[in-house]
């Protein structure tokens, strides 16, 4: 899961770097929540096929998938 994250990463340091105003700061924050809501989602929805076809093991989606929202 780290390869699609890392966008999100980036962004998530330019705002912090930028020293963006706070509501910026919180949309770009709620913003990522909403990606990783959404892409735990689809991570969930997969088989074991589609799984072992991303490089992505059972235990490695269970990690995922049990980590709060704003992780």
């Amino acid at each position: 899961m780290e390869r699609t994250l890392s966008s999100e990463l980036f962004l998530e340091e330019k705002a912090v770097n930028t020293r963006a105003s706070l509501p910026l700061r919180v949309l770009a924050n709620l913003m990522l929540w909403q990606r990783r809501i959404s892409s735990r989602h689809q991570l969930a929805r997969l088989d074991s096929r589609l799984l072992a076809d991303a490089g992505i093991s059972e235990a490695q989606r269970y990690e995922e998938l049990s980590k709060p929202f704003w992780r």
